[in-house]
């Protein structure tokens, strides 16, 4: 099976050093979400939700498109797709803290709403797939200009049962738009499990009804995740439409800060859940194939520490937003 991996990573491109990146960029983000976790549970920020177990796709969507040229809509677990684009784990610390430099929204919106002028990050709200109909909007701003530009968006599962997602896939599929639709399937909705949530198991059947491609992937598949975004990324380039894409990803905390899993999964469900853990997939897999040689994960791992808290101690030392900065972008000037 190793080997057969190994095949597969070298037929997608990917060499050791691409493969290397991406398990750095998995380390960052991970690193990142669990300190996020450890504010939160300070009282220091009131609210976080982890993108634990996303990360792998995540990376691989990211690291096909070109930041600051293609555009992205993103959901609140896309943490590590963020962090690929070129944000830093700086930017979102300034936000968790709501300090006034936070570039998502200069501390006006609660964690976990990303966003980047500098690299085509749009800002989005909390209502779940209304970034969807944005990114088909950017798409159709991008055939009009004639550019080679592309907009990613990402939702869970969850998402695909609401208007906006049906919207947005039958607009941009009717209209041949350059979007590539993610949906990263966690099985849970909240509480809410899939087979409570759709009549198919599987999201990707949908696009069927768009005459759209719809292509299924292992989310915890370093060489699969990046072939399936590459070759999404390329269609919607050459101007031949939208795909969606749907990676069957684990969530490994609770939906949220606020929530307990507990209540409503087994024991068993959970344990399972956390034995998939793409973090640990990938990394058995690297050091199986001699990408990661012996101990090199542990390095990267104490680098990216390091990294997080230097990033840590400039986030706590920024200043907090000033008090009659509260009413700006509230009201229009008269």
């Amino acid at each position: 099976m190793t080997a057969a991996k190994a095949d597969q990573s070298r037929q997608a491109g990917l060499d050791p050093d691409i493969l290397r990146t991406m398990y750095r960029h998995m380390v960052r983000s991970r690193v990142l979400d669990e300190r996020m976790w450890v504010i939160n549970r300070q009282g220091r920020a009131s609210f976080w939700i982890s993108g634990m177990g996303h990360e792998t796709v995540q990376v691989a969507l990211g690291m096909n498109l070109r930041s600051g040229h293609d555009w992205v809509a993103p959901y609140y677990r896309d943490l590590a797709l963020t962090l690929v684009l070129g944000m830093t784990p700086r930017d979102q610390l300034l936000a968790i803290l709501a300090k006034a430099g936070d570039p998502n929204s200069g501390a006006r919106q609660m964690p976990a709403h990303f966003s980047s002028r500098e690299h085509n990050i749009i800002s989005t709200g909390s209502s779940v797939a209304t970034q969807l109909l944005h990114a088909a909007g950017i798409g159709l701003a991008i055939k009009v200009s004639g550019t080679d530009q592309v907009c990613a968006t990402c939702v869970g599962e969850g998402s695909t049962s609401e208007g906006s997602f049906h919207e947005a896939v039958n607009f941009s599929a009717t209209h041949k738009l350059p979007v590539v639709f993610l949906v990263e399937n966690n099985g849970y909705a909240i509480s809410v499990p899939l087979d409570k949530q759709m009549p198919t198991p599987d999201v990707a059947d949908r696009a069927k009804g768009y005459g759209i491609p719809g292509v299924i992937v292992d989310g915890g598949d370093l060489a699969g995740c990046f072939t399936a975004c590459r070759d999404a990324v390329d269609r919607a380039r050459r101007g031949e439409g939208p795909t969606i894409i749907e990676a069957k990803v684990q969530r490994l905390t609770s939906h949220s800060s606020d929530d307990d899993e507990k209540r409503y999964r087994s024991a068993d469900d959970i344990a399972a859940t956390r034995n998939q853990d793409c973090l640990t997939r990938c990394r058995a897999f690297l050091e199986e194939t001699g990408v990661l040689k012996p101990g090199e994960a542990d390095e990267i791992r104490g680098e990216m520490v390091r990294e997080l808290d230097i990033a840590m101690e400039e986030a706590e030392a920024a200043p907090s937003p000033a008090p009659e900065s509260a009413l700006l972008h509230v009201y229009g000037d008269v």
